[in-house]
């Protein structure tokens, strides 16, 4: 498989590129599209068996199964990130190593209802937070220490609306090509 095929493999949506604006009326597109999203990836994934989810969604890359618990596992961290920006003045924020928690037992083993209720969870509580933000928070911002790159809340809306989408993607194109779905 060539360099282009890959690359379109593990960005089936592109990159994240944020809005050079961000209405309200946006923001509030992509708090439903974080509502609907746990059940939506649920819905992916619930009738796959072991051998499935054991599948790579691309080559060399991370299993189905993986893919569902770092999508827990990052939402997670982005949660506790608005947190700190609600509640520190532009914090840096603390990254975590990615594959190094793919490469876990509970990535690798563990059912995906635990990753899946747990997902569930933090974005009731991430939509309940959201909507109770008012223009002013969502501007506030975290550092990323990799470049001290700055996000603000409302961009990192979208980025997580992105992210989902991004992995959703990836196991879906995976069982469309392996005829699961």
């Amino acid at each position: 498989m060539d360099e282009k095929s890959i690359e379109a493999l593990r960005y089936p949506t592109g990159k994240f590129k944020r809005p050079e604006r961000i209405s309200l009326d946006q923001i509030q597109i992509w708090i439903d599209a974080l509502e609907a999203y746990p059940a939506k990836l649920q819905s992916l994934v619930q009738n796959l068996d072991d051998s499935q989810l054991d599948t790579a969604y691309r080559p060399g890359g991370w299993t189905i199964r993986q893919v569902v618990h770092h999508v827990a596992d990052s939402h997670h961290n982005s949660y506790t990130r608005f947190k700190w920006a609600l509640t520190e003045e532009q914090p840096v924020i603390k990254p975590y190593e990615e594959k190094g928690w793919a490469g876990l037992h509970d990535s690798l083993k563990a059912p995906l209802s635990l990753s899946l209720d747990h997902l569930r969870a933090v974005h009731a509580k991430l939509v309940y937070l959201l909507h109770g933000l008012d223009p002013q928070q969502l501007e506030r911002i975290f550092i990323h220490p990799e470049g001290q790159v700055a996000s603000s809340l409302a961009e990192n809306i979208g980025r997580y609306v992105w992210h989902g989408k991004h992995h959703y993607m990836h196991i879906r194109n995976a069982c469309l090509r392996q005829g699961w779905l």
